[in-house]
């Protein structure tokens, strides 16, 4: 285990399940839970990936992490998964919801189809996520969390459908832990900024625009994934026991500066002045 603030036993006893855990962000913050004492169940629609991402987990961390291929599009199969989850751990403390998906596209190019996948991905999946868990998530007076972004803080460009789709997560927390904070559960977002060695910046960020975005981050660098798990494990820790309905952005005020970086584009149809076009955004 890598240097930590956190004690490292901090969650012993503890059981976590954690959708779009097999890989990037998710995969980073299971891995830290079970540094710290934690058992882990992950989620994925890929069985033989789900299953090799746990094994992996397990061998590093030395706490058991199960695999369990699920949709959360399905309700069911998300049922399913906690049931397998108690039947093996007996109980479920923390909840992530970070099954995810995005690609770049303005409206125009945009079909209705494509719109309504990531909504069902993101908002619906967070849904049904906490839907299939309240029951264990009430028994334990456990914690939920969802993995939000920025997109939405601001219009931007080529986002419009996972900046719909992470407003609506940002909105269903927050009511989450209106609702649910009489009766023992906190819920809160994390909105990561741009990550190096994650799938969405490999696929999302022009390489040619990597060094005009560095320059405009305040800190100077991309955030690290373990940056990103240091926030989910600090939310889901003792220290946090009042914080709830709330997100938490970790970007190094990226957000703040967003904007700056599409100076080599044309605003009347976010396309390349180079004339290179959206393919290449």
């Amino acid at each position: 285990m890598t240097d930590s603030v956190f004690k490292n036993d901090i969650f012993k006893g503890k059981v976590a399940f954690v959708t779009g855990g097999g890989s990037g962000i998710c995969y980073g913050i299971t891995k830290m839970l079970g540094e710290h004492g934690c058992r882990t169940v992950i989620l994925g629609r890929r069985k033989a990936n789900i299953e090799k991402a746990a094994a992996e987990l397990t061998k590093s961390t030395g706490q058991k992490c199960l695999g369990i291929p699920a949709d959360v599009r399905q309700l069911e199969t998300l049922e399913a998964a906690v049931k397998q989850t108690v039947a093996e751990f007996g109980r479920i403390d923390f909840v992530v919801a970070g099954a995810a998906g995005n690609f770049l596209a303005p409206i125009d190019g945009l079909s209705s189809n494509a719109f309504r996948t990531v909504l069902e991905i993101d908002t619906i999946g967070t849904y049904n996520t906490f839907k299939a868990t309240i029951p264990e998530l009430l028994k334990t007076k456990g914690a939920f969390q969802a993995i939000s972004a920025t997109l939405h803080y601001k219009g931007h460009p080529l986002q419009a459908h996972v900046s719909a789709a992470k407003a609506g997560v940002d909105a269903l927390v927050r009511v989450i832990a209106v609702e649910y904070g009489p009766r023992g559960i906190r819920a809160n977002c994390i909105a990561p900024g741009p990550i190096a060695g994650t799938e969405g910046m490999d696929r999302l960020m022009p390489k040619e625009y990597l060094d005009a975005h560095l320059k405009q981050i305040p800190l100077q660098r991309y955030g690290r994934i373990d940056e990103i798990a240091s926030a989910s494990t600090y939310l889901f820790s003792p220290a946090a026991t009042y914080v709830t309905g709330t997100t938490l952005v970790v970007d190094g005020a990226d957000y703040h500066m967003s904007g700056s970086h599409r100076a080599e584009m044309d605003p009347a149809t976010y396309q390349r002045k180079d004339g290179k076009g959206v393919s290449k955004l």
